[in-house]
């Protein structure tokens, strides 16, 4: 007996063929894909099913990973509209940051969370980069458990930069944060079956010592993990990473030592070509953020550039307080479109490719490309059923691909398995016992977290801004 068949759907598998399979089905068992096939094959194979699923009509995708968020921020939406990234820092999200409890940081990774999977993202890279008291790592690791979602767990680190916005109350000393990353190392990596992983992921460049960053990234080699560090993001990044160590942030890394193929720099804008290659020729990978560099007039990453380079990116959305939601749809469209106004070449980056960022190159990026990223024969179950017929803005659909990326929206996500479990079928989460009550505790716990960090841009306090 097998788990799930999907049968008639429309099969994009993202393998290295990249083969679209027109009429196809593919069957699950346990927590893996056992086949994939054509239709009338696999239906004949397959006759004794625990639970089928008709995909007549519709496309079935591998799921979609997020290579970086801050899930805490979903908390923070609206909170920093249009203001530059350093002001962004200091007078708004690190002020909240201070006022973090553990029951904030739970319902901030359950709103992100839920709001992923409603957007197709079954792997989320968390980037947990403030601590302003214990344990505050553990409450994403408790919603990843609840929501049965995959994803690398960052835990953050400050120790440096109060010069430049970062908050006493945030910073910690290099045998705090030591011991803190063994305590979550040896409890958490790898569990739940290898869904939830902890990786490591300094808040940036400027905001760690030398000798911070250099203990941080032998601890994450230790364990075989994941190293992710904003890099780049402005000019700015830069101007403090100087003053802090005497060179450009990416330069700061290169001569620490820290270059590996598990070093996941975010997002990477102001990087200069001589850079660029020296990246490629380690193998580090890019997290690109294109909806938060807009909204924080960042800048454009040069993106199509990496890519003829031969360096891996994948797509993040970024916290929501930079973002305003974590719909990685809404990413995919953004990241196509903006490089090709960069470029004046409207086919500088291709809606196929941008799919690829989503999902085999996103897998790369984090070191899971063994395991997820496509829909192939061994590979973990995490997929997501898209129904065109959901939202009028899908249809007519010609091509699947050109469909999501260009012209559909969250409203077609139908149903989407992770690590072989249905965690969200007829766009209903499953893993929760009532998705309003989750929202509202949501909704309350935002309102807390700005009444006890005096944050007063909000409802009658926000003024209209000309």
């Amino acid at each position: 007996m097998i788990d799930i068949l999907i049968k008639n759907g429309i099969i994009v598998t993202v393998n290295s063929k990249r083969e679209i399979l027109y009429n196809g089905a593919l069957a699950i068992k346990d927590n893996r894909i056992i086949d994939v096939g054509e239709n009338k094959s696999l239906t004949n194979k397959y006759t004794d099913v625990k639970k089928t699923i008709d995909a007549k009509g519709k496309v079935v995708f591998p799921g979609f990973i997020n290579t970086h968020t801050h899930l805490f921020q979903s908390l923070l939406k609206g909170l920093g509209d249009d203001m530059e990234l350093h002001h962004w820092l200091s007078d708004m999200m690190f002020q909240a940051a201070i006022y973090l409890t553990e029951e904030n940081v739970y319902y901030g990774a359950m709103s992100g969370g839920i709001e992923a999977i409603k957007s197709g993202v079954t792997t989320t890279v968390d980037y947990m980069h403030t601590h302003s008291k214990p344990k505050l790592t553990d409450s994403i690791v408790e919603a990843y458990k609840d929501l049965k979602i995959r994803g690398i767990i960052g835990r953050g680190m400050i120790n440096t930069g109060n010069e430049f916005g970062t908050p006493l109350e945030l910073t910690q000393d290099i045998k705090t944060v030591e011991e803190d990353l063994y305590r979550l190392f040896d409890r958490y990596h790898n569990i739940e079956n290898g869904r939830i992983q902890i990786g490591t992921s300094p808040s940036s460049v400027w905001a760690a010592t030398d000798e911070m960053l250099k203990r941080v990234y032998d601890i994450t080699n230790e364990y075989n993990a994941l190293f992710a560090v904003h890099l780049s993001e402005t000019d700015f990044n830069n101007v403090a990473s100087n003053k802090i160590h005497g060179k450009d942030d990416f330069d700061t890394l290169i001569d620490l030592g820290i270059n590996g193929e598990n070093v996941l720099m975010v997002h990477c804008v102001v990087l200069n070509d001589k850079q660029l290659l020296k990246a490629k020729e380690y193998n580090m990978k890019v997290s690109h953020n294109v909806v938060s560099n807009m909204y924080l007039a960042s800048g454009t990453a040069p993106i199509t550039k990496m890519i003829e380079m031969g360096l891996t990116v994948g797509l993040g959305v970024d916290g929501a307080a930079s973002n305003n939601s974590q719909d990685i749809i809404e990413t995919m469209k953004i990241t196509a479109l903006q490089q090709k106004v960069k470029t004046l070449d409207p086919v500088s980056i291709t809606a196929e490719k941008v799919l690829e960022m989503a999902t085999i190159d996103g897998a790369k990026a984090i070191g899971l490309d063994k395991e997820i990223g496509s829909i192939e024969i061994g590979k973990k179950a995490d997929l997501l059923v898209f129904n065109p017929m959901l939202n009028p803005k899908a249809i007519p659909m010609h091509n699947p691909v050109s469909t999501l990326v260009y012209s559909s929206g969250v409203e077609n996500v139908e149903t989407v398995i992770i690590d072989g479990n249905i965690v969200m079928e007829n766009r209903k989460i499953l893993t929760l016992d009532s998705e309003e009550e989750t929202l509202k505790k949501i909704q309350n716990s935002a309102e807390d977290l700005c009444s006890r960090g005096n944050i007063t841009n909000r409802m009658s306090g926000h003024k209209w801004n000309r």
